[in-house]
């Protein structure tokens, strides 16, 4: 966590003539970019992936046709298909797994007062007047006109703005999928999962509301960063 805090530090200094106080929050932004940057070729893969899982489907309407009912059955088959395939019906959630260290080490970064056994300097930098180690609930206590609840503020309409844009886009996907002759599980089991994803980002919000500003900026940043992604990798 050190060698991170020294990152951000190094990073804060460098960008200080431009953005002044707010140096550690453009500092953590440039920190996402780079972790999405590193993450981006398994982004990539992910989207080759669903575009051969979605060149399966006519072979797993066939095999849902041969096994009927029998969900069992269905399964194992639907799975060799993937195996034989070599497509991994799971490769799009890799790339999320792999940012959480990322979102974890901001988190207790800007939540612990001491850094190897010495002050937490971090914790004396902000946003717009808002600490980066202060969440929402305290710039409520500092009043709903505070710099920081306008801050939070600002995060919230971003948050929600990307939000609505993947959720109507993931639904207009899973229409065009449909109209198509793609529906239907290309998993069974998954369905369930499928249904709630759009939702998904919606959660963001919580998130925001609850971490340090610091790491919700990683949260937004990266979100923000998600939507246009799969907008280019998914056209």
């Amino acid at each position: 966590m050190s060698v991170f805090a020294g990152l951000v530090e190094h990073l804060a200094d460098l960008l200080q003539p431009l953005f002044h106080a707010s140096a550690a929050a453009a500092a953590i932004v440039l920190c996402t970019a780079l972790v999405r940057l590193l993450v981006h070729p398994l982004s990539r893969a992910a989207a080759r992936g669903q575009r051969a899982r979605a060149a399966l489907q006519p072979r797993i309407a066939e095999l849902r046709k041969k096994h009927g009912k029998d969900q069992q059955a269905l399964q194992k088959a639907v799975l060799e298909l993937h195996a034989e395939e070599r497509v991994s019906p799971l490769s799009g959630f890799l790339p999320v797994l792999l940012q959480l260290p990322a979102f974890f080490v901001l988190y207790h970064l800007f939540s612990s007062p001491t850094i190897g056994g010495h002050g937490n300097g971090l914790l004396s930098h902000d946003l717009l007047g808002a600490p980066l180690g202060g969440r929402w609930a305290d710039s409520l206590g500092d009043g709903v006109g505070s710099a920081g609840s306008l801050v939070y503020l600002g995060l919230f309409a971003v948050v929600a703005a990307v939000a609505t844009f993947t959720f109507l886009r993931t639904r207009r996907m899973a229409a065009g999928a449909v109209v198509s002759g793609g529906e239907g599980e290309q998993v069974p089991g998954m369905g369930a999962v499928t249904k709630v994803m759009p939702y998904l980002s919606y959660f963001t919000l919580v998130t925001v509301a609850v971490v340090p500003l610091a790491a919700a900026l990683y949260v937004v940043t990266s979100t923000a960063w998600s939507a246009v992604e799969r907008a280019v990798l998914y056209r």
